[in-house]
Order: structure tokens, then C-alpha cells, then sequence
């Protein structure tokens, strides 16, 4: 059984990871609002992280980047998972990122878990479970009144990252990686693949970009979202579990939508607001029935 200890510094460690995906959603939605392309925000991302981590590229393990598992971890949480999470956020509101990649992963985590695992959730996780669906239904009711073709388009590809990053986060809980190993290697991995790929092809806007809006988001994703947040999460999901751990995180939305009125202009629609009493009540409900971590 878990003690108190590893719970206490579990959950310190989810609570520096809500608070720094709370301000992911915000400052790629704020991103997302200006003259940066998503490519932009990424190659910034990771130009940053690279730079940051340099000094320590000398110490990874021997055979990390023959390693087909760090390469797929890689793929998901970050070469495809943040140009379709970037996308997004150009057409959706912050708030509905809160929702669904917050929101919407103890729920994926759990079905994923089973998938591969084979972990059943409990009968309070799936009351919790239940509460969290709820809100989501909630947030998602404008769209049967007032359609936006763009809004469910961001919404969709938010939608596609967070389920890659359920697979990412139930893989790497079972694989065992130390946080820092993962996070170096998926920092690194990323800018080797990406960057010639964005420098040769994709579009971009730094040129015309303000050079606060450029500053804020290398700083944020680079430092905060790439590296202090990974660490952090990892750490969570080592102590707590994977699932324990997201449901926990469910609680993002509620930082997010508080802070996205007077940050963003983002409306605090009541139905928005009920879907974030759901979420957060269910994930207090899912979070203290969470499985052990999943190791091989």
C-alpha cells in the first residue's frame, strides 16, 4: 500500500504539474491569438528546452537513442501530440483545452490502462468517472445552440492530443523511465526530427511576431511546459499512478476558466461553469481511488 510519505510527495508534485498545465492552456491560447503559427510555438518550444538541457546531452543513458521506447514516447507526447495542441488552441478557447486535456484524462487513462495493462477501474473511480464525463457533456452543450465551425475544429484536435497523451502517460508509468532520462530524451528527440522539418517547409511568423510574444512563449514552453512540467508529472505518476495522477489533474479547468475571463476575455458561460463543478468533482471522487503505478 502506498504510504503517506509518497502520497504527500505525489501530490506535491501533481500540484506544481496542475498549476503549470493550467498556465500551458493559457499561454498557447494566448499563442494561439497572435501572429505565431503553431509551428512557430514549437520550434521556440523546443529551441529552448535544447539550449536549456545542453550541458546534460553527454550523460543520458548508453543506448537512449536506439531505444525504439523513448522514440515512441517521444512521438506521442510531444512530435505529434503539440503541433495538433498548438493547432487547437488557434480556433478553441482555453477554457475547452482545460476540458479536454485536463478533463477528459482520467477518463482516457482509465481506458487505455485497460487496454494495454488490463487494470479495471474501481467502483468509486467509476462514479468519479462519471462525474467527470458530466461535466464534459456540460461544457460541450453551447455547440447545440451556437455551432462554430472552428471552435470544434480546435476543439477535435485537442481532442487527438490529449488521447496521445494518454497512451504516452499509461506507457511511460509502465516502462519506468526516470523522469529525468524522459525528459531530456524527449526534448532532444523532438528538436533533432522537427526543427530542420519547420526551418525547411512549415510556415512562419517570427519575423512579424512582437518580441514579448516571443520571449513569453520560449520561455513558458520551452522552460516551463517542456522541462518543469515533464519532470513534475512524471514524478506524480511514478508516486501516484497514472490514473491517480490525471484524476488529480482534472482539476485544471477550474484554474482555467476562473483565470481565462479576465486574462483571455474568454466568456464563463454557465454551462461551462457547471461542467467544471462536475469535472472537479469528479476528479477529487476518481483521484483517491487511483490504481498502484504500472511497472513491467
Amino acid at each position: 500500500m502506498t504510504d503517506r510519505k509518497q502520497l504527500f510527495r505525489g501530490y506535491l508534485a501533481a500540484t506544481a504539474t496542475l498549476i503549470m498545465w493550467a498556465g500551458f492552456s493559457l499561454v498557447s491560447r494566448l499563442g494561439g491569438k497572435s501572429i505565431l503559427t503553431p509551428y512557430d510555438i514549437f520550434a521556440l518550444r523546443l529551441i529552448t528546452a535544447s539550449l536549456v538541457l545542453l550541458p546534460f546531452a553527454g550523460s543520458m543513458p548508453k543506448g537512449a537513442w536506439r531505444d525504439r521506447r523513448l522514440w515512441l514516447l517521444t512521438l506521442l507526447c510531444s512530435l505529434i501530440y503539440s503541433p495538433l495542441a498548438y493547432n487547437g488552441f488557434k480556433y478553441a478557447p482555453a477554457s475547452h483545452g482545460g476540458i479536454l486535456l485536463s478533463g477528459l484524462q482520467p477518463f482516457l487513462i482509465s481506458v487505455v490502462a485497460w487496454l494495454i495493462v488490463g487494470t479495471r477501474p474501481s467502483r468509486m473511480r467509476c462514479i468519479g468517472l462519471c462525474f467527470i464525463t458530466a461535466g464534459i457533456v456540460c461544457a460541450a452543450m453551447p455547440y447545440f445552440s451556437v455551432w462554430s465551425a472552428d471552435s470544434i475544429f480546435g476543439d477535435l484536435l485537442i481532442l487527438l492530443s490529449s488521447i496521445l497523451w494518454a497512451f504516452y502517460a499509461v506507457l511511460a508509468a509502465r516502462w519506468g523511465y526516470s523522469a529525468w532520462t524522459l525528459t531530456r530524451a524527449v526534448a532532444f528527440g523532438s528538436a533533432v526530427v522537427y526543427l530542420p522539418i519547420y526551418a525547411l517547409w512549415l510556415p512562419k511568423e517570427l519575423a512579424s511576431a512582437p518580441l514579448s510574444m516571443i520571449i513569453i512563449q520560449s520561455a513558458f514552453q520551452g522552460v516551463v511546459a517542456t522541462i518543469l512540467a515533464m519532470l513534475t508529472y512524471l514524478k506524480a505518476i511514478a508516486l501516484l499512478g497514472a490514473d491517480r495522477t490525471a484524476a488529480f489533474l482534472a482539476l485544471v479547468p477550474i484554474v482555467i476558466g476562473v483565470v481565462a475571463v479576465p486574462l483571455l476575455d474568454e466568456a464563463l458561460t454557465l454551462w461551462l461553469s457547471t461542467g467544471i463543478i462536475f469535472v472537479s468533482l469528479g476528479s477529487y471522487v476518481a483521484s483517491r481511488y487511483g490504481s498502484t503505478p504500472l511497472r513491467n
